[in-house]
């Protein structure tokens, strides 16, 4: 190749990288819009709730995942937390967001400090790479993220004095002062406090290979009493008891069974079910009116279950806010809505054409 082939082809080179430039740019960065404001500067700061006259001093620890994608959802949990305790000051919230989130861990505390100014909290970040290679396919993709799995790491994520812990999922909000969940007994050494329910068939939580396995389906043979369906995103949970026990490493163990041999469908929860069904303290069905969401696939409207509602929760495909925002809501979801601290709705929703 002659000296003005060689100049040529360079040229052509520079030229086509000079054009792809800006293509290049606008793929790794975020240009915010009047369509699409950032959402981290879109929350309304809280009304301060504090202390009467009888509270003690002693703390109530809470523990929370959060991340973009549920960010109204944990903001409104907080505040529906706040507004119904009788002692608001004493609520210390853990709060774990993941390494590699859109929004990072500091972009997130800016904006709960802001949200709340005189919230006693702490952010955690959660290395997915802890998880990742644990996780199996399941029947929705969301149930595959792996900050779903944080509440398997509490015990290691957690400061070493938290002895006990309410974890709570990002689509709750409580109507209700959670000191009254606070003070349940763990009683008979147990690990975990949940609401049963034992009138759903707990077989279809596992798969046929699950239960054709002689050695696999006696694991619930010793407990000591019938396991029971329980929803992961309401626990009472004592640390300590979950620390020596090493709970994390046996949750793992049916993680990669799981793995090897599909045992399940359904995410985080049933290795949870394997190492706790039948062994949990049964709390009062008040504190965790779940399904709200519809189901893992259609994401139907529900209604509450029968008796008093303490904590209403979203869990299922549908969440309020994408609901409301959409203007597709169900009737439940305008109780969640009082709690919203977002300032513009529907910012991330085409609205419907006829509308």
């Amino acid at each position: 190749m002659d000296y003005y082939s060689q100049k040529l082809n360079q040229s052509i080179v520079v030229l086509l990288l000079f054009l792809s430039f800006p293509l290049i740019c606008f793929g790794i960065r975020y240009f915010p819009s009047n369509d699409h404001p950032d959402i981290l500067s879109e929350f309304t700061e809280a009304p301060d709730y504090r202390n009467g006259i009888h509270c003690s001093r002693d703390l109530i620890h809470v523990a929370m995942t959060i991340d973009l994608e549920y960010l109204r959802g944990s903001i409104a949990a907080v505040h529906s937390t706040l507004r119904h305790a009788s002692c608001p000051e004493n609520i210390f919230f853990h709060f774990i967001a993941a390494e590699f989130d859109p929004a990072s861990p500091r972009e997130l505390t800016r904006l709960v400090r802001s949200t709340f100014p005189s919230l006693n909290f702490k952010m955690y970040i959660f290395r997915e790479d802890t998880v990742i290679n644990l996780i199996s396919s399941s029947i929705r993709i969301a149930l595959e993220n792996p900050l779903n799995y944080a509440r398997n790491y509490l015990g290691d994520i957690l400061d070493p004095f938290v002895t006990r812990v309410i974890y709570l999922d990002s689509d709750v909000i409580l109507v209700d002062d959670i000191n009254k969940l606070w003070n349940i007994t763990l009683k008979d050494n147990r690990v975990i406090g949940a609401p049963e329910y034992c009138h759903t068939n707990f077989t279809n939580y596992f798969t046929d290979s699950f239960w054709s396995d002689p050695v696999m389906s006696r694991v619930f043979g010793s407990r000591t009493k019938k396991p029971c369906y329980f929803n992961t995103g309401v626990m009472v949970m004592d640390m300590k008891k979950w620390r020596s026990g090493n709970y994390r490493k046996r949750i793992e163990n049916w993680m990669e069974v799981q793995k090897k041999k599909r045992i399940y469908e359904l995410g985080s929860l049933p290795p949870f079910l394997l190492v706790f069904g039948g062994n949990i303290e049964p709390v009062d069905h008040r504190w965790n009116q779940h399904g709200l969401g519809g189901d893992n696939v259609k994401g139907s409207c529900r209604n509450l279950h029968a008796g008093p509602a303490s904590l209403l929760h979203w869990s299922g495909k549908g969440k309020p806010w994408v609901r409301l925002d959409e203007k597709r809501s169900c009737p439940l979801d305008r109780l969640w809505e009082p709690y919203d601290l977002f300032r513009r709705r529907g910012w991330g929703y085409q609205q419907p054409l006829d509308g």
